[in-house]
């Protein structure tokens, strides 16, 4: 369960989807910004923490109450607009990736702060990235970048395997990448050196706050970083099996007002 509650500042940190952004709407519930109004109002700093990257946040960024956004699982940390930290995979680095996934027989979509980045010829192991770039298209179609730009520059990517695929080889071509299964045979990958708790943990340090005062929200596997590091722990009505083992307080759906309803049941608003 969450530690023992504290008068003193506290710092809230989000996830997106699942937990701030209903999946089945596709928008955040009035009760959600009002609740993140009022903690700010009470003198607690809100923070969007994210796998997303920064450009798909923008409307969030308008729309959302907020000290600031922590960006692709900790890649980029932008503070009241101001970028303050951004972490990318180096060019020669993000070639070599490239040709690891189409060599171990998967595909793959990637991440930077103001790009993503699909081939131009989906593979037959790509079906499903297929239908994730037929959903940005339709989003974020002003976004869309050349996979095959030798000098692409990106920050995360998120691979996809077949029945086929080495995923071995997979695993073993990538030492300096964090790789978080999303299940269905994708994978979440994040320079190891970013997680959405170093963002938190960069988040204490620039305002001088102790690790108690942080409560994390979230609900998918990608938030197991920031449930393993903050002792305050809120996992949405539907969340991941994956976070059952950090005891964290259950909250309701985000279509069920779950934000706000916690914030309330814990005594920050």
């Amino acid at each position: 369960m969450c530690s023992e509650m504290m008068s003193d500042r506290k710092a809230l940190f989000f996830d997106v989807d699942g937990t701030l952004v209903s999946e089945s709407k596709n928008e955040v519930p009035e009760s959600s910004i009002r609740a993140l109004k009022r903690a700010m109002e009470k003198g607690h700093l809100v923070f969007v923490n994210s796998g997303r990257p920064r450009c798909e946040l923008d409307f969030l960024e308008k729309e959302v109450p907020a000290d600031g956004f922590l960006c692709g699982c900790g890649t980029e940390i932008v503070v009241h607009g101001e970028s303050r930290f951004h972490r990318s995979i180096p060019v020669e680095r993000g070639r070599e990736i490239r040709k690891l996934i189409l060599d171990c027989g998967m595909d793959a979509w990637l991440e930077a702060s103001g790009s993503i980045c699909f081939r131009k010829n989906i593979s037959g192991t790509g079906s499903r990235i297929a239908q994730v770039k037929a959903n940005m298209m339709r989003k974020y179609s002003e976004l869309m970048a050349s996979w095959e730009d030798p000098d692409c520059v990106f920050d995360k990517f998120c691979a996809v395997a077949g029945d086929d695929s080495d995923l071995g080889r997979f695993f073993a071509g990538l030492p300096d990448m964090d790789i978080m299964d999303r299940g269905d045979g994708m994978f979440e990958c994040v320079p190891a050196d970013c997680t959405k708790a170093t963002a938190i943990d960069w988040v204490l340090k620039e305002y001088g706050l102790p690790l108690e005062s942080a409560y994390v929200f979230g609900d998918s596997t990608n938030d197991v970083a920031m449930f393993a590091f903050a002792p305050n722990r809120i996992a949405m009505g539907v969340h991941a099996p994956e976070l059952e083992r950090f005891r964290p307080f259950i909250t309701k759906t985000v279509e069920e007002d779950g934000v706000a309803w916690a914030m309330e049941q814990l005594g920050i608003i």
